[in-house]
Formats: C-alpha cells, structure tokens, sequence
C-alpha cells in the first residue's frame, strides 16, 4: 500500500496494521505469518495486549491457505501480499477484493487517523529486502539442510548471531533465527527459482540489522555451490 503521506507500506506490516485491528474485534484469535514476515506478529504490544497468537509458516499459496484452516485462524498473511481471511472475516482463500473492503472497513472504524497515522504507530524495525543468492535447483535442498544443521548447532552451543543470543529456530521452512531481542535471520530454499533466500530483520537498528546478516551470510558462505546475490543492502 501507499499511505496518504506518500510512503510504501510492505505487504507484512499492512498485515501487522490488519491484525492489530482485527485483534480489538476477536480476542485472542491467531494469525499465520510465513517465514519472510516481520517479527511483529510475535512482539507487538498491541496484539500481545488482545491476546493474539503468531504461527509462522511456510512460503507459499497453499501452505498457507491449508495452515489457515488446519489451526482456525483468524487471517493468514504471506509477505508476498496473499492474504487468506477466514470466518467471520472471509472464506479462507486469497482475495484482494475482499482485503480492500476490510482496510476500509479498518479505516471507518478509526475515524481520526489516517493510514499514515497507522503505520507510524507501529514499533520501528530494520529489515533487509528479500535477497536471493544463486544456488542450483538440483542443489539447493541439500545446500539448505547443511546450513541448517549448521544453524541448529550454533543455537544447541548457546551460540549467537550479531552479537545476540540464539532464543529459538523455526525450521518450517528453511531456518528463521530467533534472537533474544526479537531479531532474525532467515535462510530458506526459493521455491520456483535456482536460489536461496535471505531475510533480516532488527527490531534495534540498522547495525545490529548488518552484524545479523554478516553471520548468516558466514554461515551460507560456506557451501561452495551459492553464488551471488541478486541484491545487497
């Protein structure tokens, strides 16, 4: 989305702005985040304060529209801008019709304030774009499980990245790092492209953003079949 101040929204906080709503209306309820999104549908406040619940998931049309309704999810939100809206909200599957009327609908319930009054009343965060290094199809799974058990056993040795200690890994997908301050690293399998995917996110600063992606890269660096990224930051 574009705000009325002129400033790009991700796909994953216009989902955060969604939920936060959604929350106020449907305690508790849970939300199905993939791999790639942002932190805060664990960290924040606002949904912590409703009661709400993160479920990170797998990349991906299907997967997440069959997690969805697998948990009883309230809404599903894939960074790539799928969202999957369940009952009472919607009926499960993708539609951007159906998205459009619920941010309306989100707006007419918060009179005094704009979109761009939503967006910066988020918790700043620092995050890479999604980076892609090149690694070959017939490789790249096998690439991926080493570097996660690499990973694995840097968190088993209470080891840290950026200088943060290793809290959790989710290996639904790939290996989203976990750090103690809600920071992350993600290294995933593209799923239709002969690549990697790279993903980092600082709730701190852009510093602390760099250190994280300089030891996940460390990490990726040493397998010998990845190639260059199709972006830096």
């Amino acid at each position: 989305m574009v705000d009325d101040a002129g400033e790009e929204i991700f796909a994953d906080k216009v989902g955060v702005i969604m939920a936060r709503d959604f929350a106020k209306l449907y305690p508790n309820s849970t939300f199905v985040a993939d791999v790639k999104s942002t932190g805060l549908f664990a960290s924040d406040p606002e949904l912590i304060k409703y009661g709400a619940k993160a479920d990170y998931w797998k990349t991906g049309h299907s997967h997440m529209k069959r997690r969805v309704k697998e948990i009883g999810a309230l809404a599903g939100f894939e960074k790539s801008g799928h969202y999957f809206l369940a009952e009472p909200v919607g009926r499960g599957y993708d539609c951007g019709m159906r998205v459009a009327v619920e941010i309306c609908k989100m707006l007419d319930r918060n009179p005094d304030k704009s979109m761009s009054d939503l967006r910066r009343a988020l918790p700043q965060t620092f995050s890479t774009p999604t980076m892609s290094p090149y690694c070959p199809d017939l490789e790249k799974y096998d690439v991926l499980e080493r570097i996660v058990k690499k990973l694995a056993q840097r968190h088993k040795d209470s080891g840290s990245l950026g200088g943060r200690k290793i809290e959790q890994i989710v290996t639904v997908n790939g290996a989203r790092v976990i750090l103690d301050n809600g920071a992350w690293g993600l290294v995933r399998a593209s799923s239709n492209t002969p690549n990697l995917v790279v993903v980092c996110e600082s709730p701190e600063s852009e510093a602390e953003l760099r250190l994280i992606f300089k030891d996940i890269d460390a990490v990726i660096r040493t397998e010998q079949a990845v190639g260059d990224y199709d972006q830096t930051f």
